[in-house]
């Protein structure tokens, strides 16, 4: 592959997965590293038989947090057939199919979810199956779109019974940002050291920004029913990002009272030590909790994946949990 047109295809894939959430660098040349929350994925574009061969063959060693982690390998080879044991492939179909779609999102301001391993499975469609792969197909053919998002545990009976109102009911997935940071560094004055070291995840939610832990174990990306409605965020990434980092900054911030003495004199100076913002590494990821709303002589919206009544409909503007 012309480097021309790799550098091409590299910038192109990293906009498909910036759409979608991930942060994308350069690992090494001629690999590119994304990553969503606690999700790795090493990228490459080539066509050479050679580099992919060394890429599907190679170990990778990725740390974070001083923590070796897992990853997958996704491959963007515009020959059609090429194949790499262990690798996620996209050909020429499944890029042009994503880039539209991400393109599209973005044009209309909607959520782009990407599954993606979308392009091996796409490959394997075409090979037989065993019968048990065909009906897992079909089920998948009749979902809806792939999200990352919180299970739906309730079923739609049991939601109408803890409503307890009768109504048209719908079920719509709000957005919210799951997010993970780590603060590190320190503030020296006089005798006083301050540390900064912390860590810790939670939700954020898109509509409303308001906070509340979350496990991001129990994230799944799989297919919505179909006809479920997926909510726009009013909160982006960037802006979900810097009030995280505002509020950490602001919950690691202390002030300290110092003691003078001079001569018979006593006399106390106060000062406010706060972390360097650069010390703070934020992640953040857009998933979505499931949510079924009951509209009859009132609206009342229930959590899905908990069984809670919101406490204030998000028809009505404001949703909390």
């Amino acid at each position: 592959m012309d480097e021309k047109v790799r550098e091409k295809a590299r910038n192109a894939i990293k906009n498909i997965l910036e759409a979608a959430g991930y942060e994308v660098g350069t690992l090494e040349d001629p690999y590119d590293l994304a990553s969503r929350g606690d999700e790795f994925v090493i990228v490459l574009c080539s066509d050479d038989p050679g580099e992919i061969a060394d890429f599907a063959n190679g170990n990778f060693r990725l740390m974070s947090g001083g923590v070796e982690v897992t990853y997958r390998k996704l491959l963007f080879s515009p020959d059609t057939g090429t194949r790499a044991d262990g690798c996620i492939v996209w050909g020429k179909d499944e890029f042009a199919r994503l880039y539209g779609e991400a393109a599209l999102a973005k044009v209309l301001s909607r959520p782009f979810s990407l599954a993606i391993d979308a392009g091996k499975r796409e490959r394997d469609a075409g090979r037989a199956v065993p019968p048990t792969a065909e009906v897992e197909a079909e089920a998948e053919e009749e979902a809806g779109v792939i999200i990352p998002h919180l299970p739906i545990r309730i079923k739609k009976d049991a939601a109408v019974r803890i409503a307890k109102t009768q109504g048209t009911v719908a079920l719509k997935f709000m957005p919210f940002w799951l997010y993970s940071y780590r603060s590190s560094g320190e503030q020296v004055y006089k005798d006083h050291r301050v540390p900064f070291d912390a860590e810790g995840e939670g939700g954020l939610n898109a509509i409303n920004g308001l906070k509340f832990e979350m496990d991001a174990k129990s994230v799944v990306e799989e297919g919505i029913p179909a006809g479920a409605e997926v909510i726009s965020p009013r909160i982006t990434q960037e802006e979900a990002r810097e009030k995280i980092a505002s509020d950490v900054a602001e919950g690691l911030t202390q002030k300290i009272r110092i003691k003078q003495v001079s001569g018979d004199a006593i006399s106390y100076e106060e000062k406010v030590l706060k972390p360097d913002r650069r010390g703070i590494d934020i992640s953040v990821r857009q998933v979505y909790i499931p949510i079924w709303q009951v509209r009859g002589k009132k609206i009342v919206e229930v959590n899905a994946f908990s069984g809670e009544v919101l406490s204030s409909p998000m028809a009505e503007g404001v949703e909390i949990f």
